[in-house]
């Protein structure tokens, strides 16, 4: 196939004068390299595209190809990992990973949790907190946790989230909507087992390839998997693949959720236990990192025994039924 690959390549955007922390979703070039060198090697011819203003642009100049291999996070705005699918949907062309809907509601903690609960999949007690006043009426026992209800790759989590008294809500909530510019949400927090769950797939096709279990060292900044201990993972945590009553537990709750969802291809599903060791839905991510050594997918599968190369095989796989129904 012509394979298009979308992206945000982390070094552009430095260059550009933004940070490292407004950039940590970003690929680096060896995640570029890597995903291009596999579908290469699965036969399909690879054309470099780059983010959405590039896509916009070779669009324009009537560019097309068979499927658009998209890990394109965007910079602005909660649907910015929409932004990508919306316009190859508007020509429709196929892509890999879940679909503009799915982007768009997902990257909005509360609201997904609003749609997984309405289904009865498990998630902790939580409030969206808009303006410091709104935190000022949460009733939720604490210890609670606030983080970003609007990032990914643990931005504005780490030590400081757990919170324990109104004092340091009112402070974590001012922080986050005053640093992130948008709302915060606030959970009761969760004092178990953590875990991240691989998903491929979609509908009654989608099925777990493993739970990872995340641990800390003592070099950790705390015992929350935040940007920090995500950022330095290889020194600060790690990651045991767990095959138990309770990692099992965590699977069939992420079953759920992905298909109430509708995600596709593949991604990744978090869990934390609650205080009486049930694993709890904490959120989706339907665009996982695919850094070979540094994402997690990519080392949750590694060690279920799928090399780099074959889970991208399963992606593309997993994209191009959709094709073939396309042209049915």
């Amino acid at each position: 196939m012509r394979v298009g690959f979308t992206y945000d390549l982390r070094d552009d955007y430095l260059k550009a004068g933004y940070n490292l922390e407004e950039t940590a979703e970003f690929d680096s070039v060896n995640t570029i390299e890597s995903i291009e060198g596999a579908l290469v090697g699965l036969g399909h011819d690879v054309e470099r595209i780059g983010n959405v203003r590039a896509l916009a642009a070779r669009l324009v100049e009537g560019r097309r190809w068979d499927l658009v291999f998209n890990i394109a996070e965007g910079m602005h705005g909660i649907g910015r990992e929409a932004q990508v699918p919306a316009l190859l949907d508007a020509y429709a062309i196929p892509y890999t990973f879940s679909d503009t809907l799915v982007m768009a509601l997902t990257l909005h903690k509360g609201l997904t949790k609003h749609v997984v609960r309405a289904h009865g999949v498990p998630t902790a007690d939580f409030a969206v907190v808009e303006t410091p006043e709104d935190a000022e009426r949460i009733d939720l026992p604490y210890p609670l946790f606030v983080k970003p209800v609007a990032e990914g790759t643990g931005r504005g989590i780490g030590g400081k989230s757990r919170v324990d008294g109104k004092a340091e809500l009112m402070e974590g909530c001012r922080e986050i909507i005053a640093t992130y510019r948008q709302p915060a949400i606030v959970e009761t927090f969760l004092p178990g087992r953590e875990f991240t769950v691989g998903m491929v797939g979609e509908g009654a096709s989608a099925r777990s390839i493993g739970a990872l279990e995340v641990g800390f060292l003592g070099t950790a900044e705390s015992t929350i998997y935040g940007l920090v201990n995500k950022e330095e993972c290889e020194t600060r945590v790690t990651y045991t693949l767990v095959d138990d009553a309770t990692s099992r537990a965590a699977e069939d709750v992420a079953i759920r959720a992905w298909q109430v969802l509708n995600c596709r291809d593949a991604g990744r599903i978090d869990l934390r236990c609650d205080g009486a060791g049930r694993p709890v839905f904490i959120e989706v991510n339907p665009l996982a990192g695919l850094n070979p050594l540094h994402s997690d997918l990519p080392i949750l599968a590694a060690q279920a025994g799928i090399p780099y190369a074959k889970l991208i095989e399963m992606i593309v796989e997993s994209a191009g039924r959709r094709v073939v129904r396309s042209r049915a």
